[in-house]
Protein backbone atom coordinates (compact mmCIF):
# COMPACT_ATOMS: atom_id res chain seq x y z
CA UNK A 1 0.00 0.00 0.00
CA UNK A 2 3.05 2.43 0.74
CA UNK A 3 4.11 1.71 -2.61
CA UNK A 4 1.24 2.28 -4.25
CA UNK A 5 0.49 5.87 -1.87
CA UNK A 6 4.34 6.87 -3.22
CA UNK A 7 3.75 6.38 -6.93
CA UNK A 8 0.42 7.95 -6.74
CA UNK A 9 2.21 11.18 -5.18
CA UNK A 10 4.83 10.64 -8.35
CA UNK A 11 2.21 11.04 -11.16
CA UNK A 12 0.44 13.68 -9.14
CA UNK A 13 3.08 15.22 -8.98
CA UNK A 14 4.17 15.00 -12.54
CA UNK A 15 0.90 16.68 -13.63
CA UNK A 16 1.46 19.44 -11.19
CA UNK A 17 4.56 20.24 -12.73
CA UNK A 18 3.64 20.60 -16.32
CA UNK A 19 0.24 22.22 -15.56
CA UNK A 20 2.85 24.48 -13.52
CA UNK A 21 5.15 24.58 -16.61
CA UNK A 22 2.54 25.80 -19.06
CA UNK A 23 1.87 28.74 -16.95
CA UNK A 24 5.09 29.78 -16.49
CA UNK A 25 4.86 30.35 -20.01
CA UNK A 26 3.09 33.27 -20.40
CA UNK A 27 4.14 34.40 -16.41
CA UNK A 28 6.93 34.70 -14.07
CA UNK A 29 7.62 32.11 -12.53
CA UNK A 30 8.06 33.66 -8.90
CA UNK A 31 4.32 34.64 -9.28
CA UNK A 32 3.01 31.31 -10.58
CA UNK A 33 4.05 29.47 -7.51
CA UNK A 34 2.74 32.39 -5.39
CA UNK A 35 -0.48 31.64 -6.71
CA UNK A 36 0.39 27.59 -6.74
CA UNK A 37 1.36 27.72 -3.02
CA UNK A 38 -1.48 30.01 -2.08
CA UNK A 39 -4.11 26.97 -3.25
CA UNK A 40 -1.52 24.19 -1.83
CA UNK A 41 -2.03 25.95 1.42
CA UNK A 42 -5.76 26.09 1.57
CA UNK A 43 -6.07 22.98 -0.13
CA UNK A 44 -3.83 21.19 3.09
CA UNK A 45 -6.25 23.33 5.53
CA UNK A 46 -9.28 21.77 3.43
CA UNK A 47 -7.13 18.13 4.22
CA UNK A 48 -6.13 18.48 7.79
CA UNK A 49 -9.93 19.72 8.40
CA UNK A 50 -11.57 16.48 6.95
CA UNK A 51 -8.63 13.84 7.61
CA UNK A 52 -6.45 15.33 10.87
CA UNK A 53 -8.02 15.62 14.31
CA UNK A 54 -4.44 16.01 16.34
CA UNK A 55 -2.99 19.27 17.36
CA UNK A 56 0.35 20.87 16.14
CA UNK A 57 3.44 21.26 17.89
CA UNK A 58 6.43 22.95 17.27
CA UNK A 59 8.61 20.04 15.64
CA UNK A 60 6.43 19.70 12.55
CA UNK A 61 6.07 23.45 12.58
CA UNK A 62 9.99 23.24 12.43
CA UNK A 63 10.60 20.08 10.22
CA UNK A 64 7.56 21.18 8.34
CA UNK A 65 8.72 24.64 7.40
CA UNK A 66 12.18 23.89 6.29
CA UNK A 67 10.48 21.11 3.58
CA UNK A 68 8.07 24.24 2.74
CA UNK A 69 10.89 26.86 2.18
CA UNK A 70 13.15 24.11 -0.15
CA UNK A 71 10.32 22.49 -2.01
CA UNK A 72 9.53 26.52 -2.97
CA UNK A 73 12.69 26.58 -4.13
CA UNK A 74 12.83 24.00 -5.43
CA UNK A 75 9.57 25.07 -7.63
CA UNK A 76 10.49 28.50 -8.60
CA UNK A 77 13.50 26.90 -10.22
CA UNK A 78 11.96 24.00 -11.92
CA UNK A 79 9.46 26.26 -13.62
CA UNK A 80 12.44 28.55 -14.94
CA UNK A 81 13.93 25.64 -16.34
CA UNK A 82 10.49 24.57 -17.73
CA UNK A 83 10.00 27.64 -18.99
CA UNK A 84 12.80 28.36 -21.00
CA UNK A 85 13.56 24.47 -21.94
CA UNK A 86 12.17 21.17 -22.83
CA UNK A 87 9.88 19.97 -20.24
CA UNK A 88 10.64 15.77 -21.37
CA UNK A 89 14.34 16.82 -20.46
CA UNK A 90 14.15 19.24 -17.71
CA UNK A 91 11.77 16.97 -15.68
CA UNK A 92 13.77 13.90 -15.25
CA UNK A 93 17.14 15.58 -14.48
CA UNK A 94 15.50 16.97 -11.55
CA UNK A 95 14.00 13.46 -10.72
CA UNK A 96 17.63 12.08 -10.59
CA UNK A 97 18.69 15.13 -8.48
CA UNK A 98 15.63 14.75 -5.87
CA UNK A 99 15.80 10.61 -6.43
CA UNK A 100 19.63 11.08 -4.99
CA UNK A 101 19.57 13.36 -1.95
CA UNK A 102 17.41 10.85 0.17
CA UNK A 103 20.41 8.23 -0.28
CA UNK A 104 22.95 10.73 0.23
CA UNK A 105 21.15 11.63 3.09
CA UNK A 106 21.47 7.95 4.77
CA UNK A 107 24.86 7.40 3.59
CA UNK A 108 25.72 10.58 5.78
CA UNK A 109 23.23 9.22 8.99
CA UNK A 110 25.24 5.75 8.56
CA UNK A 111 23.36 4.03 5.77
CA UNK A 112 25.43 1.84 3.55
CA UNK A 113 24.54 1.52 -0.50
CA UNK A 114 23.78 -1.44 -2.47
CA UNK A 115 24.85 -1.95 -5.85
CA UNK A 116 22.08 -0.72 -7.13
CA UNK A 117 22.38 2.50 -5.74
CA UNK A 118 25.70 3.11 -6.78
CA UNK A 119 24.28 1.83 -10.41
CA UNK A 120 21.40 4.49 -10.62
CA UNK A 121 23.54 7.33 -8.81
CA UNK A 122 26.35 6.73 -11.73
CA UNK A 123 23.27 6.41 -14.44
CA UNK A 124 22.06 9.62 -13.00
CA UNK A 125 25.00 11.67 -13.45
CA UNK A 126 24.99 9.61 -17.36
CA UNK A 127 21.84 11.12 -18.15
CA UNK A 128 22.73 14.55 -16.81
CA UNK A 129 25.41 15.17 -19.74
CA UNK A 130 23.26 13.21 -22.32
CA UNK A 131 20.23 15.67 -21.93
CA UNK A 132 22.32 18.60 -21.96
CA UNK A 133 23.61 17.46 -25.53
CA UNK A 134 21.79 19.66 -28.56
CA UNK A 135 23.99 18.79 -31.27
CA UNK A 136 27.07 21.37 -32.85
CA UNK A 137 26.18 23.69 -35.23
CA UNK A 138 26.51 26.64 -35.57
CA UNK A 139 22.60 27.52 -35.38
CA UNK A 140 22.16 24.84 -32.59
CA UNK A 141 24.57 26.97 -29.99
CA UNK A 142 22.48 29.59 -28.66
CA UNK A 143 19.79 26.63 -27.99
CA UNK A 144 22.67 24.52 -26.45
CA UNK A 145 23.85 27.24 -23.67
CA UNK A 146 19.89 27.56 -23.31
CA UNK A 147 19.79 23.84 -22.40
CA UNK A 148 22.91 23.82 -20.29
CA UNK A 149 21.40 26.60 -17.95
CA UNK A 150 18.10 24.83 -17.80
CA UNK A 151 19.99 21.74 -17.14
CA UNK A 152 21.93 23.64 -14.08
CA UNK A 153 18.24 24.73 -12.65
CA UNK A 154 16.72 21.37 -13.33
CA UNK A 155 19.93 20.04 -10.44
CA UNK A 156 19.39 22.29 -8.48
CA UNK A 157 15.20 22.19 -8.35
CA UNK A 158 16.22 18.48 -7.93
CA UNK A 159 18.02 19.31 -4.46
CA UNK A 160 15.35 21.17 -3.30
CA UNK A 161 12.68 18.88 -3.96
CA UNK A 162 14.66 16.04 -2.02
CA UNK A 163 15.37 18.01 0.86
CA UNK A 164 11.56 18.74 0.98
CA UNK A 165 11.07 14.97 1.52
CA UNK A 166 13.96 14.74 3.40
CA UNK A 167 12.78 17.12 6.23
CA UNK A 168 9.25 16.01 5.64
CA UNK A 169 9.98 12.88 6.45
CA UNK A 170 11.47 13.72 9.78
CA UNK A 171 8.29 15.18 11.29
CA UNK A 172 6.34 13.20 13.92
CA UNK A 173 5.09 9.98 13.55
CA UNK A 174 1.85 11.53 14.94
CA UNK A 175 1.90 14.63 13.10
CA UNK A 176 -0.73 14.00 10.22
CA UNK A 177 -1.27 16.35 7.85
CA UNK A 178 -0.05 19.75 9.63
CA UNK A 179 3.30 20.01 8.69
CA UNK A 180 2.06 20.43 5.09
CA UNK A 181 0.00 23.54 6.38
CA UNK A 182 3.38 24.64 7.75
CA UNK A 183 5.10 24.45 4.95
CA UNK A 184 3.17 26.05 2.55
CA UNK A 185 3.24 28.68 5.50
CA UNK A 186 6.69 28.77 5.41
CA UNK A 187 7.51 29.08 1.64
CA UNK A 188 4.28 31.49 0.75
CA UNK A 189 5.68 34.17 3.18
CA UNK A 190 9.00 33.67 2.22
CA UNK A 191 7.49 34.15 -1.43
CA UNK A 192 5.33 37.21 -0.19
CA UNK A 193 8.01 38.73 1.11
CA UNK A 194 10.91 38.48 -1.51
CA UNK A 195 7.88 39.79 -4.17
CA UNK A 196 6.89 43.05 -2.08
CA UNK A 197 10.45 43.53 -1.53
CA UNK A 198 10.79 43.57 -5.42
CA UNK A 199 7.47 45.29 -5.79
CA UNK A 200 6.68 42.45 -8.30
CA UNK A 201 2.51 42.71 -9.44
CA UNK A 202 1.17 39.34 -8.15
CA UNK A 203 -1.38 39.80 -10.26
CA UNK A 204 -2.02 36.99 -13.46
CA UNK A 205 -4.07 36.75 -16.47
CA UNK A 206 -7.03 34.34 -16.02
CA UNK A 207 -5.31 31.44 -18.54
CA UNK A 208 -2.48 30.99 -16.36
CA UNK A 209 -3.71 31.82 -13.20
CA UNK A 210 -6.42 28.89 -13.45
CA UNK A 211 -3.16 26.47 -14.33
CA UNK A 212 -1.08 27.82 -11.06
CA UNK A 213 -3.93 26.83 -9.01
CA UNK A 214 -4.61 23.78 -10.40
CA UNK A 215 -0.93 23.11 -9.76
CA UNK A 216 -1.41 23.71 -6.03
CA UNK A 217 -4.47 21.94 -5.64
CA UNK A 218 -2.12 18.54 -7.26
CA UNK A 219 0.85 19.01 -5.79
CA UNK A 220 -0.38 19.60 -2.40
CA UNK A 221 -2.56 16.04 -3.33
CA UNK A 222 0.49 14.38 -4.05
CA UNK A 223 2.78 15.69 -0.83
CA UNK A 224 -0.19 14.39 0.77
CA UNK A 225 -0.29 11.05 -0.46
CA UNK A 226 3.63 11.13 0.31
CA UNK A 227 3.44 12.30 4.24
CA UNK A 228 0.99 9.10 4.12
CA UNK A 229 3.19 6.51 2.69
CA UNK A 230 5.80 7.51 4.95
CA UNK A 231 4.12 7.95 8.22
CA UNK A 232 2.45 4.48 7.71
CA UNK A 233 5.92 3.00 8.01
CA UNK A 234 7.45 3.57 4.69
CA UNK A 235 11.12 3.75 4.49
CA UNK A 236 11.95 7.61 3.54
CA UNK A 237 14.77 6.05 0.98
CA UNK A 238 12.21 4.11 -0.68
CA UNK A 239 9.06 6.93 -0.38
CA UNK A 240 11.14 9.43 -1.46
CA UNK A 241 12.89 7.66 -4.37
CA UNK A 242 9.59 6.26 -6.01
CA UNK A 243 8.20 9.70 -5.79
CA UNK A 244 10.62 10.92 -7.60
CA UNK A 245 9.31 8.60 -10.63
CA UNK A 246 7.33 12.38 -11.00
CA UNK A 247 8.69 12.77 -14.66
CA UNK A 248 7.23 10.02 -16.18
CA UNK A 249 3.86 11.70 -16.25
CA UNK A 250 5.44 14.97 -16.96
CA UNK A 251 6.65 13.52 -19.92
CA UNK A 252 3.83 11.98 -20.97
CA UNK A 253 1.94 14.86 -20.65
CA UNK A 254 4.54 16.76 -22.43
CA UNK A 255 4.60 14.44 -25.96
CA UNK A 256 0.43 14.48 -26.03
CA UNK A 257 0.03 17.73 -25.61
CA UNK A 258 2.79 19.79 -26.58
CA UNK A 259 4.18 17.39 -28.99
CA UNK A 260 7.21 17.62 -28.16
CA UNK A 261 10.54 15.79 -29.48
CA UNK A 262 13.73 15.21 -28.64
CA UNK A 263 16.98 13.75 -30.28
CA UNK A 264 18.03 9.97 -29.77
CA UNK A 265 20.64 10.91 -27.34
CA UNK A 266 18.73 13.15 -25.25
CA UNK A 267 15.94 10.47 -25.13
CA UNK A 268 19.01 8.10 -23.96
CA UNK A 269 19.54 10.52 -21.34
CA UNK A 270 15.93 10.72 -20.28
CA UNK A 271 15.98 6.45 -19.84
CA UNK A 272 18.70 6.38 -18.22
CA UNK A 273 17.41 9.14 -15.83
CA UNK A 274 14.14 8.09 -14.88
CA UNK A 275 16.40 4.07 -15.07
CA UNK A 276 18.28 6.02 -12.35
CA UNK A 277 15.40 6.46 -10.02
CA UNK A 278 14.27 2.96 -10.38
CA UNK A 279 17.58 1.44 -9.48
CA UNK A 280 17.56 3.74 -6.47
CA UNK A 281 14.03 2.64 -5.17
CA UNK A 282 15.41 -0.53 -5.73
CA UNK A 283 18.23 0.18 -2.76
Amino acid sequence: MNLFLALASAMVLGSADFVGGLATKTARAVVVVVWSNAAGLATALILVGLLSSSGTGWNEALWGGLAGLCGSAGAVLLYHALANGVMSLVAPTTAAAAAALPVMAGVLTGDRLSALAVLGVVCALAAVLLVSLTGGSDQESDGRRKMLQSVGLALLAGAGFGAFFVFLAHTPKDASLWPLVWARCASLSLLLVIGFARRTSLRLPAPPAKLALLSGVLDMGSSALFLIAVKSGGSLAIMGLLASLYPISTVLLARMVLKERIRPVQQLGVALAVGSVVLLAWN
